[in-house]
């Protein structure tokens, strides 16, 4: 839907279409609910701003790392994006703590020739843990930058030896309905689907993801596992993930799904591209205060020089 006139909301504060369409009460408001203050979580208390949980120390790769100053513990714990716990962004903070954990195994099958399940321990032993400081950009026009721990997925599929069908790969989060409120209601259909081409997801600074600030991930960040795609909108990067899957075909993932005309399969930080509803090119980065001046969204969220060549060639507004 678009408006001639000019909107003064944030563009963090607009509801999702997907919300809605399916004629469902917001769970908690969309609204800048930034940091759920005073709210307590059985994940984490929202006064604690130090990392907490087992601690996963490796060293910083510089390569693939930016030199930006980094968000907080408190923001990146207390201001996320989890439509299964709810739409507001407090909302995982306060219920993600009633996820089960443990134990947890991941599938890798498909168009592989060795499919195996693994649990989270063997996971993150297969490849050296190291530390990358990515930027993630959210289609709602903010970011955050973060200290992420984990290895190139490479290094897993290498692992399953993909098939020469393997054209793309497939993520899928958990659902688990008594501890997710959010899939109690009519946001998305459950659950969770990602995807990404075969080249994108080999490319090494696609980070298969186990943990923030030197410590495993809180279970609001996609605990015990995620997929990290730093040069893509934040909802390509799935969270706790069950299995990876590998196909010959591109997959409908859930946004989609959802709502296709907002949300393509590349989801590309362009800020050429707006979103239907709003311009995505500036952002807000959390922390910074809410009087802070917009900066500039750069292409392919600054990482331009490493991926553009994996698009040589495509329409970016028509394959957005």
């Amino acid at each position: 839907m678009r408006h001639a006139w000019k909107m003064d909301l944030d563009p963090s504060a607009i509801t999702p279409e997907s919300v809605w369409r399916a004629r469902r009460r917001f769970l908690r408001g969309v609204a800048l609910a930034p940091l759920a203050l005073g709210a307590s979580s059985p994940a984490r208390a929202a006064s604690d701003d130090q990392p907490s949980g087992l601690a996963l120390p490796a060293p910083r790769n510089a390569q693939w790392s930016t030199n930006e100053p980094v968000n907080s513990w408190r923001d990146i714990t207390t201001y996320n994006n989890f439509y299964e716990f709810g739409t507001g962004k407090g909302d995982p903070a306060r219920y993600a703590g009633q996820m089960r954990l443990d134990p947890w195994t991941v599938r890798i099958d498909g168009a592989v020739r060795h499919p195996v399940t693994l649990d989270i321990d063997d996971l993150r032993k297969l490849a050296p843990l190291e530390e990358r400081i990515y930027r993630l950009r959210c289609v709602e026009a903010w970011s955050m930058v973060i200290p992420w721990t984990g290895y190139s997925l490479s290094h897993l599929l290498a692992h399953v030896e993909p098939t020469e069908d393997a054209k793309y790969v497939v993520f899928t989060t958990a659902v688990q309905p008594k501890a997710m409120p959010g899939v109690q209601e009519g946001i998305l259909d459950w659950p969770y689907v990602e995807g990404l081409r075969m080249d994108e997801a080999m490319h090494p600074l696609t980070l298969l993801t186990f943990g923030l600030y030197g410590h495993e991930l809180p279970a609001q960040d996609g605990a015990p596992m995620r997929v990290i795609v730093p040069w893509k909108y934040g909802f390509k990067s799935g969270k706790s993930l069950t299995r990876i899957h590998l196909q010959a075909t591109q997959p409908t993932t859930s946004w989609m799904r959802a709502a296709p005309q907002e949300y393509g399969f590349y989801a590309n930080v362009n800020p050429a591209v707006p979103h239907p509803r709003w311009s995505q090119a500036t952002e807000r980065r959390i922390g910074s205060g809410l009087f802070a001046a917009r900066i500039s969204t750069q292409l392919f969220n600054g990482y331009a020089k490493s991926v553009a060549g994996l698009y040589q060639g495509m329409d970016l507004r028509r394959d957005f």
